[in-house]
């Protein structure tokens, strides 16, 4: 069975998300080399991304684009030809290259996908997947990425979970840029 891992930034305060639903903030770290080199490593995976609505919306304005080739070029062809699988009930059609647009039950097909054969999936942003999937205890790993900032206000990455759930940790890394890499598993 292949695992389900989120993978997330997220504010010194626990926002994944500003008050206005931006990243943003967490691109304005110094350049450190071997944050660089780990967001490259990272990136070097074959599993599925999975992405709701507003996520997949936010990534094909960027990763697409000649900017995030010329900035970004490891991670940027790996997003490109990664396999792709966005849950939502308002898009009609989703144009980013492997892509695939599920409408069905979440839970019910995140299942059926764990089932199959292959490397792990991965979820990028997409809050709300990530307490409906939680809730379903169908994610395996928690990667967090804090971020040496503090906004105020914003979006847990949490935020709607219906049942409090602990979690036990199991890797740590700190880096110079003064971002800190933590890895969660479900306690039970």
């Amino acid at each position: 069975m292949r695992k389900l891992i989120v993978f997330n930034h997220v504010t010194l305060d626990g926002y994944f998300v500003d008050a206005n639903g931006s990243m943003s903030w967490a691109k304005t770290r110094k350049d450190d080399a071997e944050w660089n080199a780990f967001v490259e490593e990272n990136a070097s995976g074959d599993g599925p991304l999975i992405f709701g609505r507003k996520t997949y919306e936010l990534m094909i304005q960027y990763w697409p684009t000649p900017m995030a080739a010329q900035h970004d070029a490891a991670v940027a062809d790996r997003m490109n030809k990664l396999p792709k699988v966005v849950f939502s009930k308002t898009l009609n059609d989703v144009s980013w290259s492997n892509t695939q647009l599920a409408r069905g039950d979440m839970a019910a097909e995140v299942r059926k996908m764990k089932e199959e054969p292959g490397d792990g999936m991965t979820i990028l942003g997409s809050g709300t997947l990530v307490a409906q999937l939680a809730d379903e205890g169908l994610i395996d790993e928690y990667h967090v990425v804090v971020n040496p900032v503090a906004l105020g206000k914003g979006r847990s990455m949490f935020e709607g979970i219906k049942e409090k759930f602990s979690l036990k940790p199991t890797k740590s890394r700190t880096f110079g840029n003064g971002c800190v890499y933590l890895v969660y598993e479900p306690a039970s």
